[in-house]
């Protein structure tokens, strides 16, 4: 009898011990569950920092392009001026030459009066030579009388007088033929410097105007990376905001898992009256704590790449293949994205140490985020969604929770049954 309580007692002892190790064991998975939390609102916070800084770097780009369109703008305002000075030099250029085919008319009028000119002087000066070496002084020195004298000098002053007027006359039109030619060829030299200066500052213009077009390009294509970036830390800042809650979740499922050993040994005490008492503990998972995500082949592996590196594996198979949660967990998020596709996140809490699985270019979804799933149980339908060639599934693991550099995802080969 006595040796019966014994073992009732030492077998309860050790029950009680296991119990408390468990606990412990529990306690020591929540805290390290709380760490990895709070890691992740760190995460999160630097997260939304980055964001932040995104969105100021968009916000001087976009005033940079606003100030290069105003630059722009003024340089295409000083092109035209220039191209209308230039239409306007190029009239009074072609009125100029106008000017000077109608000058030339009026030289070529000119040089024929002078040319008539030459003629009558010519035809004077024969005339004299016809009485010989007779001058002026012999004409009025040979008067017959006084009479003929006055007669004589008369004659005389009307000839020289004629002749002074006809000079006069000559070298007047000369003056102004060479004087109108001069200021026409000046006028015209002016046009056509001016008319090269505003060439070249055309020249410069455009040149300007093309050297801002190009800045202008530039900053778009900086501007839609930032809107890229922007785009996939707004997706990161999501995942993890729903990883925050899906590990609270794993927390809380763990106290509860916690109780519920409390209460189950507490039940087996009383209704043993002091017997022997087993721990409680987790159902067995067959095949492991993970198991195969999909049917199908491995039809590429974890790494380097042509396309780049592979943060996970592919499973590839024809028809209609369910997918399936690797490991017990919370469902983060289930969303379409441009390059997952139809995907689902799932958070898996495992003796303290969270695991991220991703689940990508499904064709369908069957979950939403926040459920609670079991390992096996069907979440969707393998697919060729978002930036995905040919039916597959994308499976990535994760040490720790998801993020957009990946720093997390190790090779699920080795881990889980592929």
């Amino acid at each position: 009898m006595k040796k019966t309580i014994l073992t009732i007692s030492v077998a309860f002892t050790l029950g009680l011990s296991s119990l408390s190790l468990n606990t412990v064991l529990a306690n020591s998975k929540i805290d390290s569950l709380k760490a990895q939390e709070s890691q992740l609102r760190e995460k999160k916070s630097a997260v939304s920092s980055e964001i932040d800084k995104t969105s100021d770097t968009i916000n001087e780009i976009q005033t940079e392009q606003k100030n290069v369109n105003e630059e722009i703008k003024r340089l295409d305002l000083q092109v035209e001026e220039t191209l209308q000075n230039i239409r306007q030099k190029e009239g009074e250029i072609k009125s100029t030459k106008s000017e000077i085919t109608k000058l030339e008319q009026e030289i070529k009028v000119l040089i024929e009066r002078i040319e008539k000119r030459n003629e009558l002087l010519k035809d004077r000066a024969r005339n004299f030579q016809e009485f010989g070496t007779v001058s002026y002084l012999d004409v009025v020195l040979g008067a017959q009388s006084f009479g003929d004298l006055i007669d004589r000098v008369g004659a005389v002053a009307t000839i020289v007088e004629a002749d002074q007027g006809i000079l006069r006359e000559h070298k007047e039109d000369k003056e102004a033929l060479e004087k109108a030619q001069n200021a026409l060829k000046e006028k015209l030299a002016n046009l056509e410097n001016m008319k090269a200066d505003l060439e070249n500052m055309n020249k410069t213009l455009q040149g300007q105007k093309a050297e801002k077009e190009k800045l202008m390009a530039q900053l778009k294509e900086e501007e839609e990376h930032m809107h890229a970036v922007m785009l996939d830390l707004e997706e990161e800042k999501g995942i993890l905001a729903a990883q925050e809650k899906a590990m609270q979740k794993a927390i809380q499922l763990e106290k509860q898992r916690i109780e519920a050993a409390k209460r189950a040994a507490a039940a087996a005490k009383t209704s043993s009256g002091g017997s022997t008492a087993s721990a409680a503990s987790a159902p067995p998972v067959s095949g492991g704590t993970f198991t195969k995500p999909a049917a199908g082949y491995l039809s590429s592996g974890y790494g380097n790449r042509s396309l780049g590196n592979h943060h996970g594996v592919d499973i590839a198979a024809s028809g209609t293949v369910p997918i399936v949660a690797a490991a017990d967990g919370v469902v983060i998020r289930s969303y379409y994205s441009s390059s997952y596709g139809n995907a689902i996140f799932i958070s898996h809490s495992i003796n303290g140490q969270i695991y991220t699985t991703v689940y990508a270019h499904m064709s369908s979804r069957h979950v939403s985020a926040g459920e609670v799933v079991s390992k096996g149980q069907q979440i969707g339908y393998m697919g060729n969604t978002g930036r995905s060639y040919g039916q597959h599934l994308h499976f990535e693991l994760h040490r720790g929770p998801w993020n957009l550099s990946k720093s997390n995802a190790i090779n699920p080969v080795g881990i889980v049954p592929l």
